[in-house]
């Protein structure tokens, strides 16, 4: 039984009215007349029609029953609007991010308001923090996507690799699939504005500084489990992934300052300065020719 259809209503017996009612004549006997024997009685109208009601009232029972029982099945029919309401969240969702960033990105971070955020996208301020507890978790939405990219892209690393290696690989190959993964939620050139605008509002920085540490702990157990080692007692875990991160902070910069700003150009100033990742660490500087990344080598 669906919203809005009620239950069958039992057939009502039939009302009982003078007309239905039997009517006999008495006859008084006489000494002539013998008594007449009574004859067995039909069933009078009344009880036909009686028996008739109760059968009716037990077949609207079991209808009854019938349709609780229907009632009490999942309806396939409830579950479009849930799946409606569920896309009209994300699409609510979706519009608030974007415009944020936009905003964000065009007036300033420290300049633009919720309201601001929330007026463009003609919602109220409640709605806003229905989806986000602040403006910062705005900014960072994206890029908690991206490290989850480079996560998954880390494991699926093969166990011969060395450590550093691993990580490069990991990096680039995430760099490679990750203008996808962006596109579904905003425009990759608008994502990596927020670089700018993160390297450039001082309270924002600091908040990336904080998640970058929290980070490199989780990519530190990654390794650790990847080389059988315990994280607490064996150093080197902590010690490489500080030398990547490091080298990542530092092309982001440079990337933000440069004047290739593309997905492409971010990607490029990275390998390169990772592959010098190795031999900083291990050669002889003084002995050793050396280059910029990218470039020809100095004497």
């Amino acid at each position: 039984m669906t919203v809005g259809q009620s239950a069958p209503s039992p057939v009502p017996a039939a009302p009982v009215t003078p007309a239905t009612i039997p009517v006999t004549t008495r006859v008084t006997p006489s000494a002539s007349t013998p008594p007449e024997k009574p004859e067995k009685s039909e069933p009078s109208e009344q009880s036909e029609k009686s028996e008739q009601s109760g059968k009716s009232e037990q077949s609207g029972k079991s209808e009854r029953d019938s349709a609780g029982r229907r009632d009490m099945a999942p309806d396939p029919s409830e579950a479009a609007p849930a799946g409606l309401r569920e896309r009209k969240k994300q699409r609510t969702r979706g519009t608030l991010l974007r415009t944020a960033v936009e905003l964000f990105t065009t007036r300033g971070y420290d300049e633009t308001t919720i309201d601001d955020i929330a007026r463009v996208v003609d919602v109220s301020q409640r709605t806003f923090f229905r989806y986000f507890a602040s403006k910062e978790e705005v900014v960072f939405e994206v890029q908690r996507t991206v490290e989850a990219h480079f996560q998954e892209a880390l494991r699926d690393r093969p166990a011969h690799e060395p450590p550093l290696d691993a990580l490069r690989n990991a990096v680039l190959r995430a760099w490679d699939t990750l203008s996808e993964a962006i596109s579904e939620v905003m425009p990759v050139e608008l994502y990596l504005r927020t670089f700018q605008v993160i390297e450039s509002t001082p309270t924002l920085l600091a908040a990336h500084l904080r998640r970058c540490m929290e980070m490199d702990e989780k990519i530190a157990r990654l390794i650790a489990d990847r080389e059988g080692l315990d994280v607490d007692t064996d150093p080197r875990p902590r010690v490489a992934v500080a030398a990547f991160s490091g080298v990542m902070r530092i092309t982001g910069q440079l990337w933000v300052r440069g004047e290739d700003r593309s997905m492409a150009g971010m990607r490029n100033i990275t390998e390169a300065y990772l592959d010098r990742l190795g031999p900083a660490l291990s050669t002889d500087w003084r002995n050793s020719a050396t280059g910029r990344p990218g470039g020809a080598a100095g004497g």
